[in-house]
């Protein structure tokens, strides 16, 4: 299959997944399981290598243009597979045009600043892919199932009303078209595993003993909230789906088809920039003539 085809091929599979206007998103319309039809784990693995070499390619246009910024997001429940797909996916991209950050619980400083503040520290610079693993989306998806995290952060009570998960999906939207408008788009993935498919793998954890240091009791506690956190994640994404910062569902029962669906998703939203190799003007042209010219001069 040639190169224009599994471009073509990648495009179809994660259409479905793409939510670019959330209002009536129902976490249900996406299996955690589907595969989008590929029965093959190896014309997966394919599919993914050209997404890879398409993406390796992608990036560094966008790193010698220096023009755009690339923000990427994810989200999920535990053992959904963050950390693998980020290895995976920007396994062929080079380092220096690529940041990666872990957001974990806040410290005393942040929690002494807006839930804006943490994560706009690390946005990417022009030319940069910039990786959050997990971000400011917690704060309408781990606060907002556990009620006492707001408590912690001291806000004025007057600026705490009944509306304030839907105010703060109204300035994470803002906040995201402030970046478009400024050059930085946003991808959000949220991978989408089932409970059942998330307690084989903390059993796989418990079992193997090179995957013990993965696992924490915390998580298994936070099972309990499963419910609280399916509702929350279906919300999120009904609230802060646009048609510039979309959210991608991605099943992730199959890390294989998670794999290649964020790749696409990636390798797609850089294609549709149309980047380009910087070109030279007449002046830095002559000056390449003269160092070329310097250079064979020299002897030996």
């Amino acid at each position: 299959m040639g190169l224009s085809k599994r471009i073509e091929e990648t495009s179809r599979l994660i259409r479905p997944f793409m939510i670019a206007g959330g209002r009536k998103f129902r976490l249900k319309q996406v299996d955690p399981d589907d595969t989008g039809g590929l029965e093959s784990k190896q014309h997966a693995a394919d599919l993914l290598a050209s997404g890879v070499d398409r993406l390796r390619e992608l990036q560094e246009k966008l790193y010698a243009q220096g023009t755009w910024a690339l923000l990427l997001i994810f989200q999920a429940m535990d053992a959904a597979g963050k950390d693998s797909t980020i290895k995976h996916v920007m396994s062929g991209v080079n380092p220096q045009g690529c940041q990666v950050f872990s957001f974990k619980a806040p410290s005393a400083e942040d929690l002494a600043h807006d839930f804006l503040w943490r994560t706009t520290r690390c946005l990417p610079e022009r030319g940069r892919i910039g990786i959050f693993n997990r971000s400011y989306y917690e704060e309408v998806l781990v606060v907002r199932v556990h009620a006492r995290l707001l408590d912690a952060q001291r806000l004025p009570p007057s600026v705490v009303s009944t509306r304030i998960w839907t105010e703060r999906f109204e300035d994470i939207n803002a906040f995201e078209r402030h970046l478009f408008r400024s050059g930085v788009l946003v991808r959000k993935f949220f991978l989408h595993v089932s409970k059942k498919k998330q307690k084989e793998r903390f059993l796989e954890r418990i079992d193997t003993p090179s995957k013990n240091w993965k696992f924490s009791a915390h998580d298994v506690q936070e099972r309990s909230c499963w419910r609280a956190y399916m509702a929350a994640y279906q919300d999120m994404i009904r609230h802060t789906a646009t048609a510039d910062s979309p959210w991608c569902v991605v099943p992730a029962g199959h890390k294989w088809f998670a794999r290649l669906v964020v790749a696409g998703v990636v390798a797609e939203t850089l294609a549709a920039l149309d980047l380009q190799f910087p070109r030279l003007d007449r002046a830095r042209r002559k000056e390449l003539d003269v160092a070329r010219a310097t250079l064979e001069r020299e002897r030996g």
